[in-house]
């Protein structure tokens, strides 16, 4: 009886490891490109610096981009920071909305155009709506170009909802 119970015992602690948390994380990708009328609304007067980005795969919605800062070294190096609010869905859930404060890093050509970039984005405590209301993670874009001109943005990361 006692080997049995210590095995029902060990049974349990084993399963209770390999279960998933309550707030596993939801790892996203997908692309983004700069939005064509009428697939975003006009940003918010706050996050207007870009046009629109409209994204596709685990994010579909749009995004927004208010710079902050923005400065470019003599090496070609660019850097940039700021916030963003993106609208929409994750997976096909509920409709909701998060904020990101953000840092992009580019390399430039002599011409000042990019040669490559990347951002990272940290989602924010506040700002958190709908079906991101308990949102929690980070979103990192990779920028793909076709030598001269921005063609899509590849974003990966992941997203917890508690």
């Amino acid at each position: 009886m006692r080997i049995r119970a210590l095995l029902c015992a060990g049974l349990f602690v084993a399963l209770s490891l390999v279960a998933a948390p309550a707030n596993a994380a939801n790892q996203i990708s997908g692309t983004a490109n700069f939005a064509v009328a009428p697939e975003c609304l006009p940003a918010p007067a706050d996050f207007a610096d870009y046009p629109p980005i409209d994204m596709d795969g685990s994010l579909e919605g749009c995004w927004y981009t208010n710079i902050l800062t923005q400065k470019t070294t003599q090496g070609g190096v660019y850097r940039e920071s700021g916030e963003e609010l993106f609208v929409g869905r994750l997976n096909g859930g509920p409709l909701g909305s998060f904020t990101t404060t953000y840092k992009f890093e580019a390399k430039l050509n002599s011409d000042n155009l990019e040669i490559k970039g990347r951002c990272q984005h940290k989602i924010a405590a506040d700002n958190r709506t709908g079906g991101f209301a308990s949102a929690s993670g980070r979103v990192d874009f990779k920028d793909i170009l076709d030598g001269t001109t921005l063609i899509r943005y590849d974003y990966r990361g992941h997203i917890s909802l508690a």
